[in-house]
């Protein structure tokens, strides 16, 4: 078992490295501001990028959901799919654009269970902005831009509100 899945399978210290860095991105959110995404991404993704490259393999979306998805980065998964598994899921839970994979949203909303954010499984992430890739999306999140959809602020948050 890599670092990776072994942290990820048992996600307590992200979820408490999660809740810093938080705090931390609260305190940022004024020189973030002022530097601006673009710049401040300069100064902060040389940091961001190799720590959750290794820790969750991520691909620099700019929009970060960890939180929501049991610490598991759902762009991993072959068709980006960012609100959960497709339907072409194998029985066996194996991908079905690569066999020898396991799903990445069955085992997040399997890790998700194990987190304090368990009761946000029926919550509907935003379409990626690719305006903001390769930005820092700690820097995104201090100010605010990482879960904005594009082209409405009126999107449901959950499953629920969009099933009536």
């Amino acid at each position: 078992m890599s670092l990776r899945s072994g942290l990820q399978n048992h996600p307590a210290l992200l979820v408490i490295a999660w809740k810093a860095t938080e705090g931390l991105l609260g305190l940022l959110r004024r020189p973030f501001a002022r530097l601006g995404v673009e710049r401040a991404s300069r100064w902060v993704k040389p940091v961001e990028k190799p720590v959750k490259r290794l820790l969750f393999d991520c691909r620099m979306c700019g929009q970060c959901v960890l939180h929501y998805t049991g610490m598991t980065c759902p762009m991993t998964c072959p068709k980006e799919l960012r609100n959960g598994p497709c339907g072409g899921v194998h029985m066996n839970g194996k991908c079905e654009t690569d066999p020898e994979m396991d799903c990445v949203w069955l085992k997040a909303l399997e890790r998700l269970d194990k987190t304090p954010y368990a009761d946000e499984k029926l919550r509907l992430n935003p379409p990626v902005d690719w305006r903001l890739e390769e930005r820092a999306s700690w820097v995104t999140l201090a100010l605010g831009r990482d879960q904005v959809a594009t082209g409405s602020d009126t999107r449901p948050r959950y499953a629920s509100e969009v099933i009536d």
